[in-house]
C-alpha cells in the first residue's frame, strides 16, 4: 500500500480539511484529494464525508485511520534506524570463522586492532579446519572465514588476504635442517602432515600433484587434527 497516500488519508482526518492537509503536507490540495481518490478507488469503499462544512471519516475510514496510524509510525521507525545506521558507529554481533593457522597467529591482532576501533561490535569467533570454516560460510552460519588455503567451492567467494608461507619443520640437528630439500629426499623420510580438511594439508597436496606426486606416495605416518 502506497504510504503516500495513507499520510494524506490521514492528514485530511486529523485536519477535517483537504485544504489544511495540503498545507501540513507541503504540497497544493488538489493533490491530496487526488491521492485520497485512488485510496478510495483501491479500497473500493468511501473513508471521508465530503458533505458537510468539515469533512469527517466514514466508519470504514476510521478503521483505516488507526491501522495506517500504526502503518506510517512504523515506517518512521525504520527509516530512523536505518539513517542511524550509516551516521553513527557500528553495533551488533559479527560471527566469523578461522582455521587453525590463522586463528593463532593473524586473527587475534586483527581482531583487537578492530575492537578498538569498534568497541559497539561483540565478534563471534568460531575455530575449525579450513574444510569446516569455508562449509559454515557457504551455510551462512557464518558472516565471514579467515582460511589458510582457497578450497573450490561454489558458493564462496575467495579474496586474498595475506601471503604465508609453508615450510618443513625439522629437528635442530635433522640433516634437512636449515636448507632447501628436494622431493626426491623427502621421499626416504617419515613425515608428519596435518588432517585432511586442513588448508596447509590442500596446499600441499597441490603442490605435489603439481610436479605429479600425491601425499600418499610419501611416507606419512602421522596426520594432526585440531
Amino acid at each position: 500500500m502506497d504510504t503516500r497516500q495513507l499520510a494524506a488519508f490521514c492528514a485530511v482526518v486529523e485536519r477535517r480539511s483537504f485544504s489544511q492537509a495540503a498545507e501540513r503536507l507541503g504540497v497544493t490540495q488538489p493533490a491530496v484529494s487526488l491521492q485520497v481518490r485512488a485510496l478510495e478507488k483501491r479500497l473500493g469503499t468511501q473513508l471521508l464525508d465530503r458533505s458537510g462544512r468539515r469533512v469527517e471519516p466514514t466508519e470504514a475510514g476510521l478503521r483505516l485511520y488507526r491501522g495506517a496510524q500504526r502503518l506510517l509510525t512504523l515506517e518512521g521507525q525504520i527509516l530512523d534506524e536505518v539513517a542511524g545506521e550509516g551516521e553513527g558507529e557500528l553495533t551488533g554481533e559479527l560471527q566469523i570463522g578461522a582455521s587453525t593457522g590463522p586463528a593463532a597467529i593473524v586473527v587475534p591482532l586483527l581482531l583487537c586492532e578492530f575492537q578498538r576501533e569498534h568497541p559497539g561490535v561483540r565478534i563471534a569467533l568460531a575455530v575449525a579446519d579450513t574444510q569446516a570454516v569455508v562449509e559454515r560460510v557457504a551455510a551462512r552460519e557464518l558472516e565471514l572465514g579467515i582460511v589458510g588455503a582457497a578450497r573450490r567451492h561454489r558458493g564462496v567467494t575467495f579474496e586474498p588476504f595475506f601471503d604465508d608461507e609453508v615450510i618443513l619443520a625439522t629437528p635442530p640437528g635433522h640433516p634437512f635442517a636449515g636448507r632447501t630439500v628436494s622431493l626426491d629426499e623427502l621421499r626416504g623420510e617419515s613425515l608428519i602432515v596435518m588432517q585432511e580438511g586442513a588448508g596447509v594439508r590442500q596446499i600441499v597436496e597441490d603442490e605435489l600433484r603439481a610436479v605429479g606426486t600425491r601425499l600418499r606416495d610419501l611416507d606419512v605416518r602421522l596426520e594432526l587434527g585440531l
